[in-house]
């Protein structure tokens, strides 16, 4: 069963087809952007690119680019909750947030608050531009913040300063997630959740490779010694085709056999305005500790 936030106020898909969906952000900019779920065709009498005020193109070589039917802003915000994301348009279609993770966010803040911890650790791995981090913080647990990429922590400094939380309870990590996992456990670092949203692809800021049907079962395997004798949860995301959401929950539930959880891996998605489409959009496993 796919698994649904309907919180956003200022951010919505509105028409999907031919390979592309159309999305409105802060109610008024509409991003036409390539999504490979959209296999079915569009409505014959929408245009799409005239319809919106940015696309982006793919080209032969892999990349893209975007372009403008009108001026955008360099930044521009969307809201969920009590926090605040700044947004641009980014290389390789990314407009610095993932909507449909809002799910976990609010499942994240539930299991926190739930479980009467006080100032509980969570170590976020490939963490982005910080919306599971600020939903940590919302909750009231501090958080260890690591991505290969410095520009990515800066978009999270923002959107937490933005959001009204601060940086007091947020260690920032530019490493690639793979060695510092490494390093932590040869340091006996103990945290009470773990968090990993690793790409299908990466290269981390010394230019290691990384392959997430290739590596994440050692991956997970490694983030075992850094949980703390009472550990909360564990929540892995994947956008790879190929990496199921049962497939994961096999993962945790072998890794963590030995350690009563309750695990439950969901796709994620978007209610569209099209009634009868929901995008689905990635997939999950949430494991919480008993």
């Amino acid at each position: 069963m796919i698994r649904i936030n309907n919180e956003w106020n200022d951010y919505e898909i509105i028409r999907t087809g031919d390979g592309y969906k159309l999305e409105m952000y802060s109610q008024k900019y509409k991003f036409l952007r390539p999504d490979p779920q959209v296999i079915w065709k569009a409505d014959p009498s929408f245009d799409f690119e005239r319809e919106c005020d940015a696309f982006y193109s793919r080209n032969n070589d892999g990349g893209g680019l975007w372009t403008s039917n009108n001026q955008i802003p360099e930044e521009f915000f969307v809201h969920w909750r009590e926090l605040t994301f700044s947004l641009k348009l980014m290389g390789f279609k990314h407009t610095g947030i993932f909507p449909e993770q809002a799910y976990n966010w609010a499942r994240i803040i539930d299991t926190i608050k739930n479980s009467q911890s006080n100032n509980p650790s969570v170590l976020n791995l490939f963490a982005y531009t910080g919306g599971a981090t600020a939903a940590c913080l919302l909750a009231g647990a501090s958080v260890c913040h690591v991505d290969a990429a410095k520009s990515m922590c800066e978009r999270a400094k923002r959107n937490l300063n933005l959001s009204g939380l601060g940086l007091n309870k947020v260690r920032f990590i530019v490493d690639d997630c793979i060695k510092f996992v490494e390093r932590e456990g040869n340091r006996g670092k103990k945290y009470d959740a773990i968090i990993m949203d690793p790409p299908s692809f990466g290269r981390g800021p010394k230019g290691e490779t990384w392959k997430i049907t290739d590596q994440i079962y050692e991956l997970v395997q490694k983030t075992k010694k850094l949980l703390s004798e009472k550990p909360l949860f564990f929540l892995v995301n994947s956008y790879t085709t190929g990496l199921q959401p049962t497939s994961m929950k096999v993962i945790l539930d072998k890794i963590y056999k030995d350690i009563p959880h309750d695990c439950e891996a969901y796709e994620i998605g978007i209610q569209t305005k099209e009634k009868e489409v929901v995008l689905p959009c990635g997939a999950s496993a949430f494991m919480v500790f008993k």
